[in-house]
Protein backbone atom coordinates (compact mmCIF):
# COMPACT_ATOMS: atom_id res chain seq x y z
CA UNK A 1 0.00 0.00 0.00
CA UNK A 2 2.58 2.48 1.20
CA UNK A 3 4.59 1.82 -2.66
CA UNK A 4 1.45 2.87 -4.18
CA UNK A 5 0.67 5.77 -2.45
CA UNK A 6 4.12 7.20 -2.42
CA UNK A 7 3.84 6.46 -6.36
CA UNK A 8 0.37 8.12 -6.71
CA UNK A 9 1.02 11.01 -4.76
CA UNK A 10 4.70 11.82 -6.08
CA UNK A 11 2.96 11.92 -9.43
CA UNK A 12 0.03 13.63 -8.35
CA UNK A 13 2.59 16.37 -7.35
CA UNK A 14 4.56 16.09 -10.58
CA UNK A 15 1.72 16.66 -12.62
CA UNK A 16 0.54 19.43 -11.03
CA UNK A 17 4.01 20.84 -10.37
CA UNK A 18 4.48 20.62 -14.40
CA UNK A 19 1.00 21.75 -15.25
CA UNK A 20 1.26 24.74 -12.81
CA UNK A 21 4.72 25.57 -14.91
CA UNK A 22 3.37 25.76 -18.02
CA UNK A 23 0.43 27.35 -17.44
CA UNK A 24 2.57 30.24 -15.63
CA UNK A 25 4.38 30.44 -18.75
CA UNK A 26 1.18 30.83 -21.21
CA UNK A 27 -0.07 33.39 -18.57
CA UNK A 28 3.02 35.11 -18.43
CA UNK A 29 2.38 36.37 -21.84
CA UNK A 30 -0.83 37.95 -20.84
CA UNK A 31 0.60 39.59 -17.27
CA UNK A 32 -1.59 37.15 -15.39
CA UNK A 33 -0.40 33.91 -13.08
CA UNK A 34 -0.97 31.02 -13.87
CA UNK A 35 -3.98 30.05 -12.22
CA UNK A 36 -5.86 32.31 -14.34
CA UNK A 37 -5.56 29.88 -17.20
CA UNK A 38 -8.63 27.62 -15.66
CA UNK A 39 -10.49 30.88 -15.50
CA UNK A 40 -10.39 31.09 -18.79
CA UNK A 41 -10.40 27.35 -19.71
CA UNK A 42 -14.08 27.38 -17.77
CA UNK A 43 -15.18 30.04 -19.44
CA UNK A 44 -14.46 29.55 -22.86
CA UNK A 45 -17.67 28.66 -24.98
CA UNK A 46 -20.03 30.36 -22.04
CA UNK A 47 -21.78 32.09 -24.14
CA UNK A 48 -24.26 33.20 -21.04
CA UNK A 49 -21.60 33.95 -19.11
CA UNK A 50 -21.11 32.74 -15.67
CA UNK A 51 -21.28 34.08 -11.96
CA UNK A 52 -17.94 34.44 -9.79
CA UNK A 53 -20.03 31.37 -7.84
CA UNK A 54 -20.44 28.74 -10.65
CA UNK A 55 -17.04 29.95 -11.95
CA UNK A 56 -15.15 28.77 -8.17
CA UNK A 57 -17.49 25.35 -8.68
CA UNK A 58 -16.00 24.79 -12.27
CA UNK A 59 -12.52 25.41 -11.24
CA UNK A 60 -12.31 24.00 -7.86
CA UNK A 61 -10.80 27.22 -6.53
CA UNK A 62 -12.39 29.51 -3.56
CA UNK A 63 -13.85 32.33 -3.93
CA UNK A 64 -11.52 34.72 -2.40
CA UNK A 65 -9.13 33.61 -5.82
CA UNK A 66 -11.82 33.31 -8.26
CA UNK A 67 -12.07 37.50 -7.12
CA UNK A 68 -9.12 38.16 -7.29
CA UNK A 69 -8.22 36.65 -10.45
CA UNK A 70 -11.30 37.90 -12.23
CA UNK A 71 -10.48 41.22 -11.30
CA UNK A 72 -6.97 41.52 -12.40
CA UNK A 73 -8.62 39.76 -15.82
CA UNK A 74 -11.04 42.75 -15.81
CA UNK A 75 -8.07 45.86 -15.55
CA UNK A 76 -6.80 43.61 -18.00
CA UNK A 77 -9.63 43.98 -20.52
CA UNK A 78 -10.40 39.84 -20.97
CA UNK A 79 -13.40 39.82 -18.42
CA UNK A 80 -16.57 42.35 -18.47
CA UNK A 81 -19.23 42.39 -15.56
CA UNK A 82 -22.56 42.51 -16.07
CA UNK A 83 -25.11 43.15 -13.02
CA UNK A 84 -27.91 41.05 -13.36
CA UNK A 85 -30.92 43.99 -12.12
CA UNK A 86 -29.27 46.58 -10.96
CA UNK A 87 -27.61 44.34 -8.31
CA UNK A 88 -24.00 43.23 -8.67
CA UNK A 89 -24.18 40.30 -6.32
CA UNK A 90 -24.44 37.70 -9.03
CA UNK A 91 -23.32 39.25 -11.55
CA UNK A 92 -22.34 37.62 -14.66
CA UNK A 93 -18.60 36.95 -16.02
CA UNK A 94 -17.95 36.90 -19.99
CA UNK A 95 -15.32 36.62 -21.69
CA UNK A 96 -13.89 39.93 -23.95
CA UNK A 97 -13.02 39.98 -27.70
CA UNK A 98 -9.31 39.08 -26.51
CA UNK A 99 -10.27 37.23 -23.36
CA UNK A 100 -11.66 34.64 -26.27
CA UNK A 101 -8.77 35.27 -27.82
CA UNK A 102 -6.47 34.48 -24.61
CA UNK A 103 -9.16 31.33 -23.84
CA UNK A 104 -8.06 29.71 -27.67
CA UNK A 105 -4.52 30.08 -26.85
CA UNK A 106 -4.64 28.57 -23.82
CA UNK A 107 -6.59 25.91 -24.92
CA UNK A 108 -4.38 25.05 -27.75
CA UNK A 109 -1.54 25.26 -25.81
CA UNK A 110 -3.15 22.91 -23.20
CA UNK A 111 -4.02 20.41 -25.84
CA UNK A 112 0.31 20.56 -27.04
CA UNK A 113 1.16 19.61 -23.51
CA UNK A 114 -1.11 16.86 -23.21
CA UNK A 115 -0.83 15.29 -26.23
CA UNK A 116 2.67 15.49 -25.00
CA UNK A 117 2.04 14.21 -21.83
CA UNK A 118 0.73 10.86 -23.08
CA UNK A 119 3.64 10.16 -25.75
CA UNK A 120 4.14 6.55 -25.74
CA UNK A 121 0.80 5.42 -25.24
CA UNK A 122 -1.71 4.03 -27.19
CA UNK A 123 -5.32 5.25 -27.70
CA UNK A 124 -6.62 2.09 -25.21
CA UNK A 125 -4.03 3.10 -22.84
CA UNK A 126 -4.72 6.84 -22.75
CA UNK A 127 -8.87 5.91 -22.31
CA UNK A 128 -8.09 3.84 -19.85
CA UNK A 129 -5.79 6.58 -17.77
CA UNK A 130 -8.99 8.78 -18.42
CA UNK A 131 -11.58 6.49 -17.42
CA UNK A 132 -9.49 5.42 -14.34
CA UNK A 133 -8.60 9.15 -13.36
CA UNK A 134 -11.78 10.46 -13.42
CA UNK A 135 -12.92 7.74 -11.17
CA UNK A 136 -10.28 8.09 -8.84
CA UNK A 137 -11.26 12.09 -8.40
CA UNK A 138 -14.74 11.16 -8.53
CA UNK A 139 -13.94 8.74 -5.28
CA UNK A 140 -11.58 11.10 -4.07
CA UNK A 141 -14.16 13.58 -4.03
CA UNK A 142 -16.98 11.26 -2.05
CA UNK A 143 -14.48 10.37 0.50
CA UNK A 144 -13.45 14.11 1.15
CA UNK A 145 -17.27 15.13 1.50
CA UNK A 146 -18.28 12.59 3.34
CA UNK A 147 -15.44 12.13 5.11
CA UNK A 148 -12.75 9.22 5.60
CA UNK A 149 -14.21 8.18 8.96
CA UNK A 150 -17.20 7.29 7.56
CA UNK A 151 -15.83 4.68 5.43
CA UNK A 152 -13.68 3.04 8.56
CA UNK A 153 -10.52 1.53 8.68
CA UNK A 154 -11.41 -1.34 5.84
CA UNK A 155 -10.31 -1.14 2.68
CA UNK A 156 -13.55 -0.55 0.27
CA UNK A 157 -14.05 -3.32 -2.35
CA UNK A 158 -16.32 -1.60 -5.42
CA UNK A 159 -17.51 -4.08 -8.12
CA UNK A 160 -18.00 -2.15 -11.08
Amino acid sequence: MKDRFDRFSYALTEIYRHWHKIASQVMGEYGLKGSCSVYFTAMRGQKDGLTASKLSELSGRNKSDVSRMISQMIQKGFVRKEKVGNKSYRAKLFLTEDGNRVADHIYERAKVAVDFGGLGLDTQQRDGFFLALELIANNLRMISTEGIYKFGNQPILIEG
